[in-house]
């Protein structure tokens, strides 16, 4: 009995075993599932050629077109004037930058004209005998001799004896040393050339100036100019008088300039030519950064679209029904962020923003927008239901 119960145990885990691993062999021979395929969503935008203004980025700093750098060319001690001597304060045109003391310099040209009118009032007595015809263009000179202005200009010598005479005593001479002393001394007044403002102050009141030393600069704050350096491709397209656009690196303010000079040589190390823009604004400040805009030419039959867009070997992605593919294009002109292209024909829808991962043939569909569609307005809706209801009451 025991023998029975053991063969039948037996029996029935072996068939249990046969249908467990028939089950197990069935699950493994489950077809695979098929992938769905995937359609990736596009922005495109339809290509409409047209004439593309091409602008030439550049950049630079301002810097006043009529500055002066004050220099001393005499040595003495900086005195006090009517305004201080420091960086902003503002000056008008002939008004005493700096005055440097001159007491002691200045006896010494008052002693030198002094000089010079005794030696022509010495030799008055003799033009009277000798030269009674040129007397009283000398004696007219003496009385208008006056010490504390400039001294007057010589009177012109007529003959030949009176310029022996006038030469020979010493009077050309020493009148030309008057009148260098007299340059000497104005230069130890510095006046303003133009109405301006004083950027640096390199020296103080009461301070001992020597000769050649720098003491401050000094510029005009009302017209500055720009120096870019451009590309010499575009040499030709720039134009003396033709107007740019500027604008501040925030974007906040915009400036009107023109282009005032170009060099004529192009730098044999970079291969860039100089440009110089000019402009007028009171609320500029030297040292100001600025980007210019400067148009240089306009490209008919193109179009500009980002940078990113083009491909390798100057192709771009279109989409011929929901499939990328690939089409040749003219580049003519790359800037920082955008370029324009040619040979790109009407109505073509090309991708307006990069995809990732992207492959000719890929399967895409155009995104839409829903704000796009133009939904009914209350207004209009309530005249439909109005309509409804007056044709149910005519029924």
């Amino acid at each position: 009995m025991r023998n029975i119960i053991l063969s039948i145990i037996g029996i029935v885990l072996i068939v249990g075993s046969f249908f467990i691993a028939k089950r197990l062999i069935d699950n493994k021979k489950k077809p695979k599932p098929v992938p769905e395929k995937v359609v990736k969503t596009i922005f495109t935008d339809t290509v409409q050629n047209g004439t593309v203004q091409i602008v030439i980025p550049a950049n630079g700093s301002l810097v006043a077109k009529r500055r002066v750098e004050l220099y001393a060319e005499v040595q003495g001690v900086f005195r006090t004037s009517g305004k201080l001597f420091k960086p902003g304060q503002e000056y008008n045109q002939g008004e005493n930058l700096i005055r440097i003391d001159a007491a002691e310099y200045y006896a010494s040209v008052q002693s030198s004209k002094s000089n010079l009118y005794n030696s022509i009032a010495a030799i008055m007595p003799d033009l009277r005998l000798d030269f009674p015809e040129v007397f009283p263009k000398w004696q007219a000179y003496l009385n208008g001799f006056d010490l504390n202005k400039s001294t007057p200009k010589l009177p012109e010598m007529t003959s030949e004896k009176e310029n022996y005479f006038i030469t020979g005593r010493g009077i050309v001479s020493n009148y030309y040393n008057v009148k260098n002393l007299e340059q000497r001394l104005a230069k130890y007044n510095i006046r303003a050339p133009f109405k301006g403002i004083l950027t640096e102050a390199l020296a103080t009141e009461g301070s001992l100036i020597r000769s050649g030393q720098k003491l401050g600069e000094f510029i005009d704050p009302t017209s500055y100019e720009m120096e870019v350096a451009l590309s010499k491709t575009y040499a030709s397209l720039l134009n003396v008088g033709e107007t740019v656009k500027l604008n501040n690196l925030d974007n906040t303010e915009e400036f009107t300039g023109v282009i005032s000079r170009v060099n004529g040589s192009i730098d044999a190390t970079t291969q860039t030519i100089i440009a110089f823009i000019e402009v007028n604004d009171k609320s500029l400040k030297e040292g100001l950064y600025l980007e210019a805009k400067l148009n240089a030419k306009s490209e008919s039959d193109a179009i500009e679209i980002d940078r990113n867009l083009v491909l390798e070997g100057n192709q771009i992605y279109v989409v011929r029904d929901s499939i990328l593919d690939v089409m040749d294009v003219k580049p003519v002109y790359f800037s920082d962020s955008k370029v324009v292209l040619k040979n790109v024909p009407n109505g073509s829808i090309i991708l307006a923003k990069p995809v990732p991962g992207a492959y000719a043939g890929m399967l895409v569909k155009a995104f839409v927008d829903e704000n796009d569609e133009q939904p009914i307005s209350e207004e209009k809706e309530e005249i439909n239901k109005d309509a409804v209801t007056k044709s149910k009451k005519a029924k």
